[in-house]
């Protein structure tokens, strides 16, 4: 059975968690400098990844369930808008894909009030107390969280057309080799749908990102 966090663990959270923010902004920004811990896109991610871990932490029961969502929408839209300050390359995008579906699975848990499975890395429904509430995300939350998906893979599109290729033709062909084309193609996939269907309307394809390299 899961409990909400008490104030003074949430104070405590949030405080750790603002400072990681601060922490990852700041050496982001260095990230030029080869002694940053994060002058790479592989040191990002992983840095990046423990406190995705952290919020999802969060228990997903009032007054707990919207900090783990505000937490959430505020690391979705840095990280998106950080990946493409690095310089792609093949030998990250397992990572990088990886991360991205940690996310999507993410995201899926929130919308239906579950809480995290570490173990699994997706969403598990578990017994709340009797007089527990759940609130689910807003309209204002979905509309935002719908755009960051569709912009941010707006942006990777972009940025993947600065792949070294290595001599074969396009981006689309090297993916294809590696095996990433459908998961790239599929980003977010998950999370898009199902913010259709509680909307009533109809389910959102995401744009293939690679149909015109």
């Amino acid at each position: 059975m899961v409990h909400p966090l008490s104030p003074a663990q949430e104070r405590k959270l949030v405080d750790y968690l603002d400072d990681q923010f601060l922490e990852v902004t700041r050496n982001f920004k260095k990230r030029s400098d080869p002694s940053s811990p994060l002058s790479t896109l592989h040191a990002y991610l992983e840095a990046t990844h423990h406190m995705l871990s952290l919020i999802l932490q969060i228990p997903p029961v009032d007054p707990s369930a919207p900090l783990r969502t505000s937490l959430l929408l505020r690391l979705t839209g840095e990280v998106l808008q950080a990946i493409p300050g690095y310089t792609p390359d093949t030998e990250t995008l397992p990572l990088l894909l990886a991360w991205l579906n940690d996310l999507d699975q993410a995201w899926l848990a929130i919308i239906r009030g579950q809480a995290w499975d570490p173990e699994e890395c997706t969403g598990v429904q578990v017994e709340l107390p009797p007089d527990a509430k759940v609130s689910r995300m807003s309209q204002t939350e979905r509309t935002r969280l719908r755009s960051l998906l569709i912009s941010g893979t707006d942006s990777l599109e972009e940025w993947l057309e600065g792949l070294d290729t290595r001599g074969e033709a396009s981006v689309e062909i090297t993916l294809q080799r590696l095996g990433l084309e459908q998961s790239f193609n599929e980003l977010f996939s998950g999370t898009l749908a199902e913010i259709g269907s509680l909307v009533g309307s109809e389910v959102n394809d995401p744009r293939g990102m690679i149909g015109t390299c």
